[in-house]
């Protein structure tokens, strides 16, 4: 028998590209499906989220205006990365949920893949909703997707990976910022994969991971002024109409929840989770009078 004792890992916050433990000093107890004990995580305050609001306004406007294809880049090196690291990962999946090795592995590998989907659509999405439109006048306009700013987003309970990487890849492809809050039941593997954020030249503050209690978190990130939009995937009922009522404030866009189930989580995803955090910009250009010889530029 070996006479070492176990080194145990220290779970942290991700803000800002860093790894904080919470202000308060506080954390709770993880277990696993049986109970038993797996770590402490960081149990997240107040001034814990309004931290993580101030890097993810700071990060917004380099993020925002990089082009849509260097946020592929980077998307598909978190995939690269998450590939590397997928033992691990697959451990921590097992081990938050309870499953057999075989079904964390699926759902690690869906993770990946994940966010090679949302890689390859940053730089087409605005062909898909943007676009030239048919005006009766001497001008045409053109529409542009344009993203919200900093998205609060509560990542579903379970699947503890794959539902957090469903919820946050779809927002920051599009140019957005998210503070995400993870599972309160099974945060260790979105806590783990700040680490791999922060090695897969994702710009710090881009996505800021938080733990805790959802609700506890939530409140003061739907009531911030300086949060533009809130997923309330991870709600229940009464929290998400309670969230509603304060992101209503400073006309939050709201996603509400709706019911899913694992395999939803497991299918193509399509563009909605996108779309919901966009804004269009039109443009106005005059084209000169309209002769009989047709507009003239």
């Amino acid at each position: 028998m070996s006479d070492r004792l176990s080194v145990f890992k220290t779970y942290k916050l991700y803000v800002g590209g860093k790894f904080p433990r919470s202000e308060s000093g506080r954390v709770y107890e993880v277990t696993d499906a049986k109970g038993k004990w797996l770590a402490n995580a960081p149990l997240s305050s107040r001034k814990d989220a309004r931290d993580a609001v101030v890097a993810a306004r700071k990060a917004f406007g380099a993020w925002s205006g990089a082009t849509a294809y260097n946020r592929g880049q980077i998307l598909y090196r978190i995939a690269e990365m998450l590939e590397g690291r997928r033992d691990q990962y697959v451990a921590e999946v097992a081990d938050a949920e309870g499953l057999s090795k075989s079904k964390a592995a699926a759902q690690v590998d869906a993770a990946i893949d994940r966010w090679v989907w949302y890689a390859g659509w940053t730089d087409k999405i605005a062909q898909v909703v943007g676009g030239g439109n048919p005006v009766a006048g001497p001008f045409f306009n053109l529409s542009s997707p344009e993203p919200t700013g900093v998205v609060a987003v509560l990542a579903p309970q379970e699947p503890s990976l794959l539902g957090l990487v469903s919820v946050v890849a779809p927002v920051i492809a599009t140019g957005n910022t998210a503070v995400v809050i993870a599972s309160e039941k099974s945060p260790l593997p979105a806590l783990s994969l700040g680490e791999v954020l922060a090695t897969s030249d994702l710009p710090g503050g881009v996505v800021n991971v938080l733990s805790g209690r959802t609700a506890e978190i939530a409140a003061p990130l739907a009531a911030h002024q300086d949060v533009n939009a809130i997923d309330l995937t991870g709600a229940d009922e009464a929290l998400a109409k309670e969230l509603e009522i304060a992101a209503a404030d400073n006309l939050k866009r709201v996603l509400r929840p709706q019911p899913v189930d694992d395999a939803d989580w497991s299918a193509t995803p399509g563009i909605d989770r996108m779309t919901a955090f966009l804004e269009t910009k039109t443009v106005w250009h005059p084209t000169g009078a309209l002769g009989a010889s047709g507009s003239s530029y």
